[in-house]
């Protein structure tokens, strides 16, 4: 599949592609391993993003938000 398709699927999921940027590329980063490429890496969180609910992918941000705040 190519990464433009990816996206779109992730589209369905979350509208505002703003938000959907924000949320791929912190992803990425977290998710991401060393000695692998960094395509993939985000490939694999558009996919997990376009099959996710829209209620899932926006609460995790907010238990992630909840999260650092008590750290700081």
């Amino acid at each position: 599949m190519m990464r433009s398709d990816l996206v779109f699927d992730a589209l369905h999921t979350l509208r505002n592609r703003y938000m959907l940027c924000q949320l791929a590329s912190k992803a990425t980063r977290r998710f991401h391993r060393p000695n692998t490429r960094i395509q993939e890496t985000m490939n694999q969180v558009l996919r997990r993003i376009g099959v996710a609910d829209r209620e899932q992918v926006l609460a995790e941000p907010e238990m992630v938000a909840e999260a650092q705040r008590r750290a700081a």
